[in-house]
């Protein structure tokens, strides 16, 4: 062999060897689409990976997972719950818990290494851990509280529910399990119980409602301790659908809590919900709807915690089982970005506005001094009109407005709580300072999902046409996918929702968030399998049944598995895709569904004023066939995945 065929030789050896002999490491691990979850279910627990590599093409060619109830024993590989030992298969996401049953409330921690087609083997993965939740309802000692004084159901203050208690030892760790009737503020001396908003979130509430987990260790302290919770009215009975119908899933607010405190010594301090709590009606939330916005008096939030007043009156103790209580598996609501006004400006009507430059659905904080008792307006507009004024035609009867009374100091810093507002603009009123910049910040509040897809190109329209879609996915994303954030009709449109599903998966993590969703499509079902146009279902059974909108039920799910490759979801969701087949085949005559309620060409074009939709260019009959000729393909293809 000549020189320079020998020296080629060694240089591919060794390029072969250092491509082949690469260290490989595992991130983005996760548990049911979470990272470090606590508070889950343990009805199908999945564990999911990334491999990292600098060589192209590496592929996994088997994995290994341990969990144990200690974080040592995990490391030492000591008395493990489970191992599966080393599993040949290249799955990395969906890896399904096959050990044995697992108890509630516990934490386990878990760890994987891989192994890669070219033999490389990883280190064990850094140690993650998930922690269960209420997993019976037996697991429940706190009772239902409410207020003994009846409502009615009738707009009132948002009522603070209260309770002081001691903890007589040195605490290890503390665990907060609690949900409402209505929406729910929590505070343990004076600091807000977690980052997530508009708790316990939509569901189909008698049929499932959830619960939250906060671990609240750091917020409590041995001795002499205080909880303080707000709860709003919410989509549980507030302004709900058109015309300001309220009362949907019942007329009083009401409060489960069980605080779990675990001392040094193993022992265990609960504080529950009560016959012993009391309860305020003389709070600072003087009202508070989704649709219509709140009103807070911020010189009450001092007089709202001292327990010694005479506002504070013993509760009444409901009785509501907790057969439907059942833990989150979609995103929490939180805050994202926080946006300054690029102006304030007059009106030509000579009104105050403030422009942020971009539509996006949350809130305004401010940050204002005044006079004491001065009362400050703000109205929430997308669009202004033709002369430049601020509009709010198009909310209808929608007011989106929130109301804050001043206490005099240097600086109150004021925002809502149990509501939310889509806008551009707002409208200040009541302010006798000039307005600056300054003063205001938008904040953005949606589901918390994570980008997954980003796309650009040179042109500029292109890019601000996907700047737009993905604004449009934030503002509609707060806990349900609805069709609109602004006006009186912020619902879960079934057909809104499988239409902009792909785009939704390709721009975001929505795996969690829809898995919730779906869930309340299944129980909100009906019998015959006919499917409501809006999930969670407020419209008592109404409108159901059209083409497109009902097969939501097989669409979502069978775009969830090709996006997600999740089976189990798939499986979970499959009796309601036969169900609405089913329900289609059982008032078609000779396979041609050519009756019933349709929306039809819902967003069609036309220059009549035409609002029911028969002046639609394409018969709704013909897409009902097309839509009942897809739905049956979507369960015959998930017959065969599954």
């Amino acid at each position: 062999m000549s020189q320079k065929k020998n020296a080629l030789f060694f240089l591919f050896q060794f390029v072969a060897i250092f491509a082949f002999a690469q260290n490989i490491n595992l991130s983005g691990l996760t548990l049911n689409y979470k990272s470090n979850p606590i508070g889950i279910d343990t009805s199908s627990i999945r564990f999911g990976w990334k491999i990292n590599s600098d060589v192209k093409q590496t592929m996994q060619k088997s994995y290994e997972i341990r969990v144990a109830h200690t974080e040592n024993d995990l490391i030492s590989g000591k008395n493990l719950i489970w191992n599966t030992g080393k599993v040949e298969s290249d799955q990395s996401v969906h890896v399904i818990y096959r050990g044995p049953k697992l108890m509630a409330k516990q934490r386990y921690f878990w760890q994987v290494k891989v192994t890669d087609k070219n033999k490389n083997t990883s280190a064990w993965s850094a140690v993650q851990f998930f922690e269960t939740g209420m997993l019976n309802p037996s697991n429940w000692a706190a009772v239902w509280i409410e207020s003994a004084t009846t409502t009615d159901g009738k707009v009132c203050p948002a009522p603070i529910f209260a309770r002081q208690f001691e903890l007589t030892k040195t605490i290890k760790s503390a665990r907060l399990y609690i949900t409402s009737h209505g929406l729910y503020e929590a505070m343990l001396n004076g600091k807000r119980v977690g980052d997530q908003y508009f708790t316990p979130g939509w569901t189909s509430y008698h049929k499932r409602l959830q619960y939250q987990t906060y671990d609240v260790t750091p917020l409590l302290k041995t001795g002499n301790n205080e909880t303080f919770v707000t709860v709003g009215d919410g989509w549980y009975r507030g302004n709900l659908e058109f015309n300001n119908k309220r009362n949907t899933y019942g007329k009083e607010v009401g409060l489960l809590y069980q605080l779990e405190a675990t001392y040094t010594d193993g022992s265990v301090a609960m504080i529950n919900s009560d016959g012993t709590w009391k309860v305020s009606f003389d709070g600072p939330i003087k009202k508070s709807d989704i649709y219509n916005g709140e009103t807070f008096d911020a010189q009450l939030v001092k007089a709202s915690t001292d327990l010694k007043s005479a506002s504070w009156k013993a509760v009444k103790v409901a009785g509501y089982n907790k057969d439907n209580l059942v833990a989150p598996v979609g995103p929490a609501v939180t805050k994202h970005e926080n946006i300054a006004p690029i102006k304030v400006f007059k009106t030509p009507k000579g009104e105050t506005v403030a422009d942020f430059g971009q539509n996006l659905v949350g809130w305004v904080k401010l940050s204002l001094h005044g006079a004491k008792g001065d009362t400050i307006t703000v109205n929430h507009a997308e669009v202004l009109d033709q002369q430049g004024n601020f509009y709010t035609d198009n909310l209808r009867a929608a007011k989106q407005e929130n109301k804050y009374v001043l206490t005099g100091a240097k600086e109150d810093v004021v925002e809502p709580h149990f509501t939310f507002q889509g806008f551009r603009y707002v409208k200040i009123s009541g302010y006798k300072r000039p307005l600056d910049q300054r003063n205001l910040t938008a904040i953005a509040i949606y589901s918390d999902m994570k980008p997954t897809g980003e796309f650009s190109s040179s042109n500029a329209l292109v890019n601000q046409l996907q700047s737009n879609i993905q604004w449009g996915q934030k503002g509609n994303f707060l806990d349900v996918p609805t069709d609109c954030p602004q006006r009186d009709e912020r619902l879960g449109w079934t057909g809104d929702a499988q239409v902009f599903f792909n785009t939704a998966a390709f721009n975001m993590d929505v795996a969690g968030f829809f898995s919730k969703w779906l869930l309340d499509l299944s129980v909100d079902q009906h019998e015959n399998g006919n499917v409501p146009v809006v999930i969670p279902d407020c419209r008592s059974k109404t409108n159901a049944g059209s083409a497109g909108w009902g097969d939501v039920a097989t669409i979502i799910p069978y775009n969830y598995y090709q996006a997600y490759g999740d089976k189990d979801l798939l499986a979970r969701q499959y009796n309601s895709m036969k169900a609405w087949v089913g329900y289609i085949k059982s008032i078609s005559k000779d396979n041609l569904w050519n009756s019933g309620p349709h929306y039809g060409d819902w967003l069609f074009y036309t220059m009549a004023d035409d609002r029911d939709g028969k002046a639609a260019l394409t018969d709704k009959f013909l897409i009902a066939q097309i839509f009942y000729a897809a739905s049956t393909q979507n369960v015959i293809d998930a017959a065969k995945a599954r």
